[in-house]
């Protein structure tokens, strides 16, 4: 015989929008733990059943409108610190148990800040066992008489179940006990005392209605998600001292039921509550936990602890399993205890610590937002989805919040003052996952054909004790014949004891004949109801007949009407598979396309703050500037300024050269010849005493001297040598000679490509009508376009004069004021000097060939 395979019962092959039928809102208990220490400061404040209150601790008040702020959240029922397990287990597990035998399914979590008693609600401890020991241990309590015998069921590894047939189940029972570790039986099981006293519940709880007309097997799991990776925790390793291998992460997988479920995880069939909680421990043992500076033992990951409940009918004499796959009935419980969200500032983490508590509030802010667009969705009518596979612990129980079963919360909180923030920010959580509508599943009618049968059985032997033997078909029939023949007079007796005796046989004779009329009389009206009965069944012959002809006709109307709606069907299912395509395709379009939008925002972002940078770089380079123009502005002012003053010097000593030259003119007419003219006295320039230019004033002829060139300082580097066309030459004694020099009329980039000095010979008419030469020189260098620039740097002055210019000063005369002493000069011969060279930095000052240069002439 084979095994029957199973699906989970009562779901569609196909997903389908869940119909419009009642539904509930997630059930949201809190709980709240008692204080470490009974002078610590309390910020939660049980006000009644279902209200408690938070308020800011002192040192951290908020004011608003001059008030001291208080809140108030409510939930289905809140726990206080005096409240036992057992009276938790009552209101929040026992419905889910109840439901999970009547084959619906169910998850509760666990959700608060690190160390606000999570682990010990779900767990509990010696003495004082939690939720989950006392879920297994209702569960067996319940189905204890009707359990299967081991391997009759066998899940498969595509989330379903299979029903093997006694044969096979016995094979799987004798590898079993084959195996070189022995097993004990579940009825003289050891258990473990360091568990013991966690599993010992004397309440003895059990669900009233159960189908005892099925049988029960019991599978657990149990997974652990860290790091965003899941983790077998039953899964055994071999062990290896010399390269141990780290644990493999699992991977989430959809059925053909669209249910999620963990590929490849260890399930294990139980037979008690004692076996079930030691797998329990076991894995819990593996689970990773860690001390930080908030909790010395704190939940490094969340763990998942699933209970799977198997079910079939049996067949109709109650005693075997029935071997159709659409009976069976799988149905889960998942117990999750989820890590602590925690602030690192607070738990000091470092290192892996770090990285942990990271992925914990990633996956619990996760849950936050799915829960978000749940209840947005539900309460505005939108369509957002839902982003459950954003973190693997919402994307495994999405099957739940979309309507397959009922979904329980226990929000553990902290009253602690330094558990403020941490606590407001859960109670608002739970606030919202109260809003959240989930669909109620479908109740189950019960049948009980097992005892039914039973009771069956029991009537039957009362009845064949009472009438002292077996009672079958035949025994009846001749029962009821003899009570027919009761009816017919008596016979007497046959017996002939004389020759004689003529009484006895006329009697017989008699009492026949009476026997035989009697007989006739009841075979006529037999046969009268015969054909009376013949009548009746023609009659109903012909109503069945009519009957089977209006039903055939209907028969046929409805499986046309059946053969269109498949076919409608069909073409739903398809249209359905494009649209899931569809929906699939979009789904990822629209993580690139949020991809692509946080990459774009990202770098908007750094955009953004490299314009911000750019734009104060040039706030400060506006502001160096404005100091830079200032600074400049100053200084060309004060340039001007002097530039000016030297300008009103230069034409006050023209002017009085001039008057000089009519005072000298005027004593060489006026007076004798044997007199030497005085210089008259210059009362305005003893009242403002000028500053006098630093070129002496000319004087007459000098001495014959011996004509020689006067070499520059920088001979020994390559020149340019402008010298334009209009320029005359003169015949001063001294006169400029460069070597090795590139002599052109006109500057070309050519030439100054060559050379890194460049000398312009410059003419012009002095105020005394002489010709005054300039020699400008200035650097060459190369500019960043490729091009050649000419820094000026100096200027080297020729100038001839008369030498009957100026007369010597009579010594008679009075001595001027001490500040124009340095000033002036006495002696005409000194001022026929050799032409003064003019360095950068003197009077004129630097850039003076900006200003005295002349315009270039156009060729």
């Amino acid at each position: 015989m084979k095994a029957a395979r199973a699906k989970t019962p009562r779901r569609p092959a196909l997903k389908k929008p869940s119909p419009p039928g009642p539904k509930d809102p997630v059930g949201v208990y809190c709980r709240v733990r008692p204080l470490s220490r009974p002078d610590q400061e309390c910020c939660i404040e049980v006000i009644n059943e279902s209200t408690v209150q938070i308020h800011p601790p002192d040192g951290y008040r908020i004011f608003r409108n001059g008030e001291y702020r208080e809140t108030q959240y409510s939930f289905k029922e809140v726990f206080g610190t005096l409240v036992a397990q057992k009276q938790l287990f009552d209101v929040v597990a026992k419905p889910l148990v109840e439901d999970l035998i009547r084959g619906k399914n169910g998850l509760l979590f666990t959700y608060g800040v690190t160390g606000s008693g999570k682990t010990h609600t779900m767990t509990g401890s010696p003495g004082d066992g939690g939720l989950l020991p006392r879920c297994l241990a209702m569960i067996f309590n319940s189905i204890g008489p009707f359990q299967a015998k081991r391997f009759v069921f066998k899940l498969d590894d595509k989330n379903g179940v299979d029903v093997q047939c006694e044969v096979d189940a016995l094979l799987e029972r004798q590898k079993r006990d084959a195996m070189p570790v022995s097993k004990t039986p579940s009825g003289k099981r050891q258990v473990d005392p360091e568990f013991a006293d966690m599993i010992n519940v004397q309440d003895h709880c059990k669900v009233e209605e159960v189908d005892e007309d099925n049988v029960y097997s019991v599978f657990v799991s149990y997974i652990e998600i860290y790091n965003n990776y899941i983790y077998d925790l039953l899964e055994e390793t071999p062990f290896d001292l010399i390269k141990p291998k780290p644990p493999q992460s699992k991977i989430l997988r959809e059925d053909q039921n669209h249910n999620m479920y963990v590929t490849g995880c260890t399930e294990v069939e139980v037979k008690s509550t004692e076996e079930a909680f030691e797998v329990f421990w076991k894995g819990q043992k593996k689970r990773r936990i860690a001390n930080t500076q908030l909790n010395r033992e704190s939940s490094r990951s969340h763990g998942v602890f699933m209970i799977k409940l198997a079910q079939a009918p049996l067949d109709a004499d109650g005693d075997n399993v029935l071997q159709e796959k659409e009976q069976i009935t799988l149905s889960q419980l998942s117990l999750v205890d989820l890590a602590g969200s925690e602030r690192t500032n607070r738990t000091k983490a470092e290192g892996n610590r770090l990285r942990e508590a990271g992925n914990i509030n990633q996956s619990l802010m996760t849950l936050r937002t799915c829960i978000e667009v749940l209840r947005e969705n539900q309460m505005y009518g939108t369509n957002k989805m839902v982003p459950y596979r954003d973190s693997k612990l919402t994307h495994l129980f999405k099957n739940y919040f979309d309507g397959e079963g009922k979904v329980r919360m226990i929000v553990c909180v902290n009253p602690k003052a330094e558990d403020y923030e941490e606590s407001l920010q859960v109670m608002r959580f739970a606030e919202m996952t109260q809003e959240v509508e989930v669909a109620r599943p479908v109740d189950r009618p019960l049948c009980g054909r097992r005892f039914r049968n039973q009771a069956f059985r029991e009537e039957l032997a009362r009845k064949l004790e009472i009438r002292g033997g077996p009672i079958n078909g035949e025994t009846e029939e001749q029962s009821a014949s003899e009570i027919f023949l009761q009816n017919f007079p008596p016979l007497p007796s046959c017996e002939l004891l004389d020759i004689n005796d003529d009484q006895t046989l006329p009697k017989l004779i008699e009492v026949l004949e009476e026997r035989h009329k009697l007989r006739q009389k009841l075979s006529e009206e037999f046969a009268k109801n015969v054909l009376t009965f013949k009548t009746v069944l023609r009659e109903l012959d012909s109503d069945v007949m009519s009957k089977e002809n209006y039903v055939q006709g209907k028969l046929s109307e409805k499986e046309k009407i059946i053969t269109g709606q498949k076919t409608e069907l069909e073409r739903l299912e398809k249209k359905i598979k494009t649209l899931e395509y569809k929906i699939e395709i979009l789904e990822k379009t629209a993580t690139i396309y949020e991809e692509d939008k946080r990459h774009l925002q990202q770098e908007l972002e750094s955009k953004s703050q490299k314009l911000q940078r750019q734009a104060s770089d040039k706030r400060r380079l506006e502001a160096r500037l404005q100091g830079m123009v200032a600074e400049t502005t100053m200084k060309w002012e004060k340039e001007c300024e002097r530039r000016v003053a030297a300008k009103q010097l230069e034409m006050q000593n023209k002017l009085w050269v001039k008057d000089e030259k009519l005072k000298q003119l005027k004593a060489i007419v006026t007076e004798p010849k044997s007199e030497k003219p005085e210089r008259p006295s210059r009362e305005r320039d003893r009242e403002k005493p000028i500053q006098r230019s630093v070129s002496p004033p000319p004087v007459p002829n000098a001495p014959p001297v011996r004509l020689r060139h006067r070499r520059s300082r920088s001979a020994g580097e390559r020149w340019v040598d402008h010298k334009p066309p209009s320029n005359l030459p003169t015949d001063t004694v001294m006169q400029p000679h460069v070597p090795h020099a590139i002599t052109v009329a006109a500057a070309s980039e050519k030439a100054l490509a060559k050379c890194d000095k460049y000398m312009l010979t410059h003419q012009e008419l002095a105020s005394d009508g002489e010709i005054e030469t300039k020699l400008i020189k200035g650097d060459v260098f190369k500019t960043r376009g490729g091009g050649q620039a000419v820094q000026f740097t100096e200027i080297e002055t020729l100038k001839q004069e008369s030498p009957t210019g100026r007369k010597r000063r009579s010594p008679s005369n009075a001595d001027p004021p001490e500040d124009a002493a340095d000033s002036e000069w006495t002696d005409v011969e000194t001022r026929c000097s050799v032409a003064v060279e003019m360095r950068a930095g003197s009077a004129l000052g630097p850039g003076y060939q900006h200003h005295a240069q002349p315009k270039r002439r156009k060729p």
